[in-house]
């Protein structure tokens, strides 16, 4: 028989629950943008000194800040938003992080239910609003229902597929006394092998050495398995892409079999993996593409294989050999040893290749610097040359958080790096992530310095994020790209010679001039010391420098539109 406890019998407040609920789960930061409907929990949040709040100034940037700190800690973020109109800022970057597979605890205080029926200000169906970027979206009816629906929630954040979920938390709710349980953390295994792991050993080894391409995808990251995709990698000597629109590069930059990320285009996705018998993807949604191009991106005759926690992406666009259901990092220590006795009839073979690839890798890294250095003099400094000084600048150790479009493709080809968690990318592709990401990048690893590299036009979309990181003086160094206009969307549309606008030389809503945007001014505004540099010579020393100061700091690198 079960005792039951004078602490579990305790009345408390709903909003109490809350509180305890997110201690129990380990919970370090709640982030968000208080109004009227959120003011239960930030009362409640008085006496947990163990629980910080972190103020963003705009629910966009706190969803970012939560998403950032999500990817760096591997732990599910929390945020709490203003009822529908802040959850509707939020909205942009909730999609970046559902299709990032980030997972997120998302709350937003609700009017009082006993008065919704008068349709008062600050009401909304946040249900509705919240559905079509979050796995489930649901509102708490009573306190007794916290303890439960808050534990599902974290627990359904962080299984596969992972993401957002939803909770509506009206203030009565908050302020209703219960002595519901808290219950218990569950104990749950996500990590489950995948099937059909000896069929795979079977085909995987009778590819050719030399015709077999690897894609990491972001799986490898939300997994921890970088050491398993070397490993893999090595034994087959195989060639490594990234995923065409990465939120991560999950492999070492700097391993000899590393070769760089897949374009962006299906025709030039079928260009590369036209050159091998069979590509194996480690993670899903491996082939996104952007623009589009006639054709499919895997071509005919190269098979596909694949290995993923999501069964949704497997066999979903492209046929395939065989793919198979299963956590990346178990999966991988299970196959691993089943291939290694399939190819060791073929090792010097694949010794030569693994051989090959350390010359052919230098040789790309030798030419790449040279094309570098040949633009180091030009006038205005090219994007390439800014991206080549930014990589130098922060070496192999520091976290990136990259949203600058002009030298994004650039800064990847540099990366030279042994850590396997170095960059982060915008997966969703809605501006106004990188900048308060890095924030909570900061706060996932513990404080620890993080280079933020971000557009001028996508700076704009929450400058905000200055202001929390000098609040929470966090050693951030923003560099910002300037080119004053939407470089990636002019350059499409020069590349439509039949459009108006190239015939005129004239692009509307392109250029961001008359006033250009003063970074460092805007930055000093919000407690941010930052300098401008317009010399190629001057980025790698302000870079450095602003990493050695240990706190938020902006550089803005003035580029060519080239």
């Amino acid at each position: 028989m079960t005792v039951a406890t004078l602490e579990s019998l305790a009345e408390r407040r709903g909003a109490d629950v809350l509180v305890e609920v997110l201690r129990s789960e380990g919970v370090r930061y709640v982030f968000g943008n208080p109004g009227t409907t959120e003011l239960p929990l930030i009362d409640a949040l008085t006496d947990a000194s163990d629980i910080a709040y972190v103020l963003a100034l705009q629910e966009a940037s706190a969803v970012a800040m939560a998403d950032g700190y999500a990817q760096a800690a591997r732990r599910p973020g929390f945020l709490n938003l203003h009822t529908a109109g802040g959850l509707g800022h939020g909205m942009g970057n909730l999609l970046n992080a559902q299709i990032s597979g980030t997972p997120l605890v998302v709350t937003a205080g609700q009017q009082d239910s006993r008065h919704v029926i008068t349709d008062p200000l600050l009401f909304g169906d946040l249900v509705t609003i919240a559905s079509p970027t979050v796995k489930w979206a649901r509102e708490v009816t009573h306190a007794d229902q916290l303890p439960v629906l808050l534990r599902r929630a974290f627990h359904d954040s962080t299984a596969a597929p992972s993401g957002p979920v939803f909770l509506s938390l009206p203030m009565d709710v908050m302020e209703a006394r219960t002595t519901a349980p808290l219950g218990e953390i569950s104990t749950i295994d996500h990590r489950p092998v995948a099937g059909s792991l000896d069929r795979l050993a079977d085909r995987l080894a009778a590819i050719p050495p030399g015709r077999l391409a690897l894609i990491a995808g972001d799986e490898v990251d939300m997994s921890d398995a970088a050491a398993q995709a070397v490993r893999l990698a090595d034994l087959l000597a195989a060639p490594v892409y990234g995923s065409s629109w990465p939120a991560h590069i999950p492999f070492p930059s700097a391993h000899p079999l590393w070769m760089g990320n897949l374009p962006t285009k299906a025709s030039g996705i079928a260009e590369i993996l036209g050159r091998y018998d069979a590509v194996f993807a480690l993670g899903g949604k491996s082939l996104i593409t952007v623009l589009y191009t006639e054709g499919s991106a895997v071509p005919p005759g190269t098979q596909v294989f694949q290995l993923s926690a999501d069964a949704r992406d497997l066999g979903r666009t492209y046929a395939t050999q065989l793919s198979t259901v299963g956590d990346v990092r178990a999966s991988l220590d299970v196959l691993i040893p089943l291939l290694e006795d399939r190819v060791a009839p073929r090792a010097e073979a694949y010794a030569r290749l693994r051989s090959e690839a350390v010359q052919a890798y230098d040789a790309r890294r030798a030419a790449l610097a040279a094309k570098a250095e040949a633009a180091f003099a030009d006038p205005v400094i090219h994007p390439l040359v800014a991206a080549s000084e930014i990589a130098h600048a922060v070496g192999a150790g520091i976290a990136i958080v990259d949203e600058a479009p002009a030298t994004l493709g650039h800064l990847r080809t540099f990366l030279h790096s042994t850590w396997a968690r170095q960059y982060s990318s915008i997966r969703g592709g809605v501006l106004g992530w990188g900048m308060p990401a890095s924030v909570g990048y900061s706060l996932g690893l513990d404080r620890a310095p993080v280079v933020c590299i971000v557009g001028d036009g996508a700076a704009m979309y929450s400058p905000q994020a200055l202001w929390t990181a000098a609040h929470e003086r966090l050693p951030v160094t923003f560099v910002v790209i300037n080119n004053a206009e939407y470089n990636i969307l002019k350059q499409f549309m020069k590349s439509q010679t039949h459009y108006a606008s190239v015939r005129a030389n004239r692009f509307i809503a392109m250029d961001l001039t008359e006033p250009r945007i003063d970074f460092p001014a805007l930055a000093a505004s919000m407690g941010v010391p930052a300098r401008r540099v317009e010399r190629a010579g001057d980025i790698a020393g302000a870079v450095e420098a602003g990493i050695r100061s240990g706190e938020p700091n902006l550089v803005e690198i003035v580029v060519s539109a080239a």
